[in-house]
């Protein structure tokens, strides 16, 4: 069945690579469209084109479906071009014409831009709670091990003493920045499009005031062509905020993977958690950190793959967006997997508190020597220049030298300020 039929026959050919994977991908977002086009029935009851007792049977019977899609009991077999003409079918067929005048005052367009919106608005709240836990765990970290010194490196070079605490933090302090990105792409999407039909509005007189109330929108995308428009810029501005969150999570697995591993060994974690080699028996593989990693560093490119599909379209609806459905459902699946799975394995994670006995990490107290000089009056050119030659000469030994409880730590109030602003953003 297709929305669209115009009884004439269609290549088989055609229609499998128009529909794509869209009866696959469909199965995400069917429980939206269903919750719209019950929003939609009221509204028609609403404008005189639905009789009450003709709005009462479609809602049932809508009902009825979402039990199933939400149990996931609902398929959408081939005969079926997408989620719109199996509901519409299913409805016809227990309703007769009752069933045929849902489609009345919108068009497939609408259903699936207001169905993605939905969709997204519950996936990015959601992604922010599990950002929120993911920033909670690290903030604890960070308390425990707060005055617990490890090397800070610039240039991949041993530069000046950092800690657990700062290192800890400073990726929750980050995720604030990402729950940031979120609630501005959620507000973005939470304009309701439902009754723009294809992009050109409808000569019914419809309420699409109160589609938007019923279905919690926050307000009105009022121009109706604006609101084509902004299909799969909703998507770019998704794929942009994802690409946030999957920043952050490369970087802190790039910097598991370094200092697990034998040349570092600042941190380590349970034999569970890593992986072996198939040759050499010694191996402890940080596959699920280089895992994350790689789906992050795709997720980031996801953005510019949404732009080059736009391109030099111009206004109105393109079949070409169809193209994104699949990876905006695949990037918001993978983001999720990726900081539950980060979370579970930083929870197991241990800090070593010896790794200042190395001697290659003797001379990163540096510069507290040097501020120590410029507090005696030494400017501080000359006391680099004097500290610089002394090193050079062996004349000076790390960190023996250098009272340094303080350095690279991060306080209480500090720790305290970073969990206030993200109460503040949250």
């Amino acid at each position: 069945m297709k929305l669209w039929d115009k009884n004439n026959s269609v290549n088989e050919k055609i229609i499998e690579f128009t529909v794509g994977d869209d009866r696959l991908n469909d199965l995400y977002l069917i429980k939206y469209d269903i919750k719209a086009s019950i929003s939609h029935a009221k509204m028609l009851y609403r404008s005189n084109l639905l009789l009450e007792i003709e709005c009462d049977k479609i809602i049932n019977i809508l009902n009825e479906i979402l039990s199933q899609a939400e149990a996931g009991e609902l398929k959408i077999e081939k005969e079926f071009e997408d989620m719109h003409s199996k509901i519409e079918y299913i409805l016809t067929d227990k309703l007769g014409d009752i069933g045929k005048k849902i489609h009345t005052a919108r068009s497939r367009n609408d259903q699936v831009l207001v169905s993605i919106q939905l969709y997204l608005i519950d996936e990015l709240n959601f992604i922010k709670t599990e950002v929120k836990s993911l920033f909670d765990l690290l903030i604890n970290l960070a308390k425990k091990n707060k005055n617990i010194i490890m090397p800070g490196y610039t240039h991949m070079r041993a530069a000046m003493p950092s800690s657990f605490g700062l290192w800890f933090s400073a990726y929750a302090e980050i995720l604030i920045d990402d729950v940031i990105s979120l609630n501005s792409s959620i507000e973005i999407i939470n304009q309701n499009t439902l009754g723009s039909a294809a992009g050109y509005g409808t000569s019914f007189n419809i309420d699409r005031d109160f589609t938007t109330n019923d279905l919690n929108f926050k307000t009105l995308k009022y121009n109706s062509l604006a609101c084509q428009i902004s299909r799969n810029k909703i998507e770019k501005n998704t794929f942009d905020t994802l690409g946030n969150i999957a920043f952050t999570l490369s970087k802190i697995s790039m910097d598991i993977c370094l200092y697990s591993g034998d040349e570092f060994h600042f941190i380590s974690f349970p034999e569970n958690i890593t992986t072996g080699s198939s040759i050499m028996p010694h191996k402890k593989n940080p596959d699920v950190f280089e895992i994350i990693r790689g789906k992050c560093n795709s997720i980031q490119n996801l953005s510019n793959s949404a732009s080059l599909s736009s391109t030099n379209l111009p206004s109105g609806y393109h079949r070409d967006f169809q193209l994104n459905k699949g990876k905006i459902i695949n990037a918001v699946n993978d983001i999720k997997e990726c900081i539950q799975i980060l979370s579970y394995c930083l929870s197991k994670v241990s800090v070593n508190k010896k790794i200042l006995e190395k001697s290659n990490y003797e001379n990163i107290f540096s510069v507290e020597l040097i501020n120590e000089m410029v507090l005696k009056g030494i400017p501080f050119r000359d006391a680099y220049l004097e500290l610089k030659s002394k090193l050079s000469t062996g004349e000076i030994k790390f960190p023996k030298t250098v009272n340094h409880s303080h350095i690279g730590s991060i306080g209480n109030l500090a720790l305290d300020k970073i969990v206030l602003k993200m109460k503040d953003n949250y």
